[in-house]
């Protein structure tokens, strides 16, 4: 199906401070990335309660926009079922089974050039399985871990200390207790790992807006 060249997005300054206040047309291009909120899995919603940061946004899985010549989008992300994959951008928008908002953020002008290598690197990661543990690692790929590795060579992102507390409490959350129990594994807490919230946050990336499909 081939991608409208001008969508509609609603610029809520709620979700994206950076954003302007009134609905605009917008023209997404190769290199946006389009981060999704968060979904009605548990999984979904421990991710953000971990990952929270000063922008307040709630987003629990990013993907990278590649629009062809012929103006065909796809969207180049890690799933948790289908792994490191390539789809079309309408499929990413209405995952089966749930309803989610996505929201574009553009890589700021100084970061533009990397862009084209960064897709290059993501495509020669295709096809590799998801990285349910989310310990960085170079055979799987969880999805903020996947547009790490595609800017990687340009150092365009950072990684930072894990942590899967409460950050009230202090406590680890049940969730995860029970999803590393079930691995057979410690919780990585402490070690270096990206996440989406905290991916949005970047002073390299500038938000547009919701995607509107």
């Amino acid at each position: 199906m081939k991608f409208k060249q001008k969508i509609t997005v609603m610029l809520l300054s709620v979700l994206c401070f950076s954003c302007a206040s009134q609905e605009k047309p917008l023209q997404l291009q190769s290199g946006d990335l389009l981060f999704q909120g968060v979904s009605s899995t548990k999984l979904s919603e421990a991710i953000d309660k971990v990952t929270q940061t000063d922008s307040a946004t709630h987003f629990s899985h990013v993907g990278l926009l590649e629009i062809e010549k012929d103006g065909v989008a796809f969207v180049l992300h890690a799933d948790s079922e289908g792994g490191t994959c390539r789809l079309p951008l309408t499929d990413f928008l209405k995952p089966e089974g749930d309803s989610i908002q996505t929201v574009a953020y553009r890589l700021k002008q100084p970061w533009q050039n990397t862009i084209p290598a960064a897709i290059a690197v993501a495509k020669e990661m295709l096809g590799k399985p998801y990285n349910f543990s989310y310990v960085l690692s170079d055979s799987t790929h969880y999805c903020s871990e996947f547009i790490y590795r595609a800017f990687e060579q340009d150092s365009v992102f950072r990684l930072n200390p894990m942590t899967f507390k409460d950050p009230v409490t202090g406590d680890f959350f049940p969730t995860w207790v029970d999803y590393y129990q079930r691995q057979g594994i410690e919780i990585p807490e402490g070690e270096l790992g990206c996440n989406p919230n905290g991916m949005a946050a970047s002073d390299k990336l500038e938000c547009l807006g919701i995607v509107e499909d």
